[in-house]
């Protein structure tokens, strides 16, 4: 069941090695913590979003209580949850850190970016009162909104809306008050609660809705024409279904849908799709308690297009899903066994079939609680890691490449050209090779060059290029996400004995085209089928002709102009 991970960064302490780092980031703070969201700044960075606990101090300071029942107010909401917010860079190092100070503690549901690189921070105080903070691009608090009846409210969601402002979906403990100016359908004991927000953080309504039983408001999402796609649970006689329903953009029902199946159902995630129908997430629960991910494509007009149940070995469970642009999907919650608990990636097909499943985590308590696909279509992931041998939970961020495995710590040229330096240090030592900062590569050794008029290569450029070609081309495909193209430039010498100065240009560029033409096949021959698919992405021959011919004391070198080079290009 375990891919066992050696987690190396604590807090943002990063140490670059030879070998490349794993992209995960473990922040431990006192009294557990995690991380519930994620998201790509407009300058590349990643804002991560959770929630660490602590204790209120200075109680009781200078003041005796006679009555008992004062003393035990006094002391309630003492230890709970402060929202946190980190920035990371790309080498997942913490840049910036806050944490946001209400006179209340308070859990976070989600955040949205605002157009001013702010943002929208949802939540819920411990105490039971929803909250939507405007934070600006420093993470500075502009104002906070506190909303909700007065029992006990929770929100689960904040969507992001078209027009700018958000949705925070949640739920609502029901008064059964008339005064109570927000309650308007619920019956039971809880309610969906759905409450719309402009772009500047003003409320604009707040509407309940429900059967006669609890119900939850999971999720969210708003459809091309304004209307609203939500997603939830109602609990009745120990069992748990699901429901989908749509309202205008005002909040007003349009139609209500129950997800059928004979075993309970938890709702966990709605997605809008690209092709524009939409994506429930859920979980089957079996007799023997075991979580089986459950997939519901249905439209607008609430008719189901697309069913799927995906069996697994072990209790799983998807917490939310994201997807690529060519229609696949990644799915990430949590994989369990009676003993321990680990992060799930899942990749599933545009027909919701799973492709591919990778477990995440140690031996403890590991879950993968949000995903965002980046710009480079590598994915950010948050959630909660617990260490051996401990019992307190720690805030944790990976990022993942687009099959599900464990991305690497993206590098600058700087970066890439000392581990290039590193892994040919015998051959720049011998004079075979040397690497410029640019990350060109010229080859040095007089036996690597050409004869005049020859492009075959020879034993000695054979055996050469095979071994220089097995220390380059992992190395590339180990950071493929940051490397654009592999250019193989073919040279030569400006001579070409009894032409024209037409035949002598043309000549040296088809001799050029094949030098470059030959070493690529060599390079490309020396790999297994897997790095030759990855070759076919980045490599590019080309004929350079004489334009960059070796000049020595004005002097045209031509014995070391008859050459092939090579440019690393990163993206």
């Amino acid at each position: 069941m375990k891919l066992t991970l050696l987690f190396i960064l604590l807090l943002n302490i990063f140490l670059l090695s030879a070998k490349a780092a794993n992209f995960s980031l473990i922040v431990h703070k006192p009294f557990n913590a995690a991380l519930v969201d994620i998201t790509q700044n407009y300058d590349g960075t990643l804002s991560l979003l959770g929630f660490t606990n602590d204790f209120k101090k200075g109680f009781h300071k200078n003041k005796t209580y006679t009555d008992p029942f004062e003393y035990l107010q006094s002391i309630s909401h003492k230890y709970g949850a402060k929202m946190q917010l980190l920035r990371i860079n790309d080498k997942a190092q913490i840049i910036a850190s806050k944490t946001i100070i209400l006179s209340k503690f308070a859990k976070p549901a989600g955040f949205v970016k605002t157009p001013t690189n702010g943002y929208f921070v949802g939540g819920y105080t411990m105490d039971g009162t929803q909250l939507l903070l405007l934070l600006d691009a420093n993470m500075h608090l502009i104002h906070a909104t506190y909303f909700g009846t007065k029992n006990y409210d929770k929100m689960n969601k904040l969507v992001h809306l078209r027009d700018g402002g958000v949705l925070a979906v949640g739920t609502s403990f029901t008064s059964r008050e008339n005064q109570d100016s927000i309650f308007q359908s619920g019956l039971g004991s809880n309610d969906v609660c759905i409450s719309r927000f402009t772009k500047d953080g003003r409320l604009l309504w707040s509407k309940k809705y429900g059967t006669q039983d609890d119900d939850e408001g999971i999720d969210a999402v708003e459809a091309d024409n304004g209307s609203i796609i939500i997603l939830s649970a109602t609990r009745k006689m120990g069992k748990t279904e699901a429901f989908i329903s749509r309202v205008t953009q005002n909040g007003d029902n349009i139609w209500i849908k129950e997800i059928s199946e004979k075993q309970t159902l938890y709702p966990t995630r709605l997605l809008q799709l690209r092709e524009k129908s939409f994506l429930a997430v859920l979980s089957t629960v079996d007799g023997a308690y075991k979580r089986e991910v459950y997939l519901v494509k249905f439209d607008s007009n609430r008719n189901i297009l697309m069913q799927s149940s995906i069996a697994t070995t072990y209790s799983t469970q998807l917490n939310d899903i994201q997807e690529f642009s060519d229609g696949r999907l990644i799915g990430v919650g949590f994989v369990e066994d009676d003993h321990n608990r680990d992060g799930l990636a899942m990749i599933i097909s545009k027909n919701l079939k799973l492709l591919k499943q990778e477990h995440y985590g140690d031996e403890n308590y590991d879950v993968f609680n949000k995903a965002v696909i980046l710009a480079n279509a590598q994915v950010g992931v948050v959630g909660i890691h617990t260490d051996n041998n401990s019992n307190e939970n720690n805030m944790w961020v990976v990022k993942l490449n687009r099959d599900a495995t464990l991305a690497q710590i993206t590098m600058q040229s700087e970066d890439i050209y000392k581990q290039l330096y590193k892994i040919f240090e015998k051959e720049i030592k011998n004079k075979q090779l040397i690497i410029k900062k640019d990350l060109s590569i010229e080859f040095t050794d007089t036996s690597l060059y050409f004869q005049a008029g020859e492009y075959k290569l020879n034993k000695k450029q054979k055996a050469f290029f095979t071994k220089f070609s097995n220390k380059l081309i992992p190395f590339l495909y180990q950071h493929q996400n940051q490397i654009d193209t592999l250019e193989i430039n073919g040279h030569t010498s400006s001579e070409w004995k009894n032409t024209t100065f037409a035949g002598k240009f043309l000549n040296n560029e088809e001799l050029s085209m094949k030098r470059s033409y030959e070493t690529l096949k060599s390079l490309f021959l020396s790999q297994d089928k897997t790095k030759q698919k990855y070759l076919t992405k980045i490599l590019k021959g080309s004929g350079v002709n004489y334009r960059n011919k070796i000049v020595r004391n004005h002097r045209e070198d031509k014995e070391k102009s008859r050459r092939v080079s090579l440019k690393i290009i990163l993206k």
